[in-house]
């Protein structure tokens, strides 16, 4: 038995990293899964105005994860971590020194192992009307919904190197699993798939230049590679009104199963799941 701890778009709130952290230590999963946008606000990030952003890292989560390694010791769960649209990229540099010291496991853009089971992480989601633009891409070609910003129109915490005209999620994706097999695989997105009950957006009645909003706002390059490929699991966040609105924070796509742990209350959404018993999983709001 393979349990698992999903949880995303925490931004930075302690008291939901706390009850995480009492959740793992009570429970000793194999692993947890942080699906992105744990940091504060990230476009404040940019101007370094926000005190309670400042080292959220290093002064708060390498300290609480070293210290649950220390109790748990054998039991401390593998960690499986991405960034997402709100979390500036420059503070990826502080989350790669946490994975060097294997507290958690950096997955975007790569891969890692579970047991029988392979990890892949990608952090970027389609345009948004948001400023900050590190972990956006163009979703399966140019357009840009009315209302959101392009990628390369937006602003950057720190310099990159892609080609921001031209990078698509659909490019990416396609690289990052190239032919793997997926049958075992788990997939760690801040994306939700596009047109289903995991991206649905309160823009109901929306207009922009007397165009209606779309109300799904998730990626169509994410919701064509699992239709194609079919992996065992995706984990998807960024959407937080989406379970509300439909009521559901899980569906299914072909085979594949797809959970949202997004959520826009006040409480933490845990979900819990066997990766041997995925019909079996449960969404908690503590």
């Amino acid at each position: 038995m393979t349990s698992c701890l999903f949880v995303s778009d925490l931004h930075g709130h302690r008291d939901r990293f706390e009850k995480l952290f009492d959740v793992m230590c009570t429970e000793r999963p194999s692993a947890v899964f942080i699906g992105g946008d744990i940091l504060p606000s990230g476009v404040a990030s940019l101007w370094r105005t926000n005190p309670s952003y400042r080292d959220f890292i290093d002064a708060y989560l390498v300290p609480r994860l070293t210290d649950l390694r220390t109790r748990l010791e054998d039991d401390y769960p593998a960690i499986f971590v991405i960034l997402g649209n709100d979390d500036p990229r420059i503070e990826e540099a502080a989350v790669l020194r946490a994975a060097e010291q294997r507290l958690w496991d950096y997955v975007h853009g790569t891969r890692a192992e579970l047991g029988d089971y392979t990890v892949f992480g990608y952090a970027y989601v389609p345009p948004t009307p948001f400023l900050l633009k590190d972990w956006e891409r163009y979703d399966v070609s140019r357009y840009v919904d009315p209302g959101c910003v392009a990628p390369d129109e937006g602003a950057l915490s720190m310099p990159v190197g892609d080609d921001l005209q031209w990078s698509t999620i659909q490019k990416d994706v396609d690289n990052l699993t190239a032919e793997s097999n997926l049958e075992k695989a788990v997939i760690l997105f801040h994306t939700p798939p596009y047109n289903t009950s995991l991206d649905r957006a309160a823009l109901d009645g929306k207009m922009v230049d007397h165009v209606p909003l779309d109300l799904h706002v998730g990626s169509i390059a994410v919701q064509r590679f699992i239709e194609e490929r079919q992996p065992l699991l995706t984990l998807h966040g960024h959407v937080h009104e989406s379970a509300r609105l439909t009521g559901e924070w899980r569906t299914r796509i072909g085979a594949t199963h797809a959970f949202n742990a997004a959520h826009e209350g006040p409480e933490l959404a845990l979900v819990r799941f066997d990766l041997e018993d995925l019909a079996g999983a449960t969404r908690e709001l503590i």
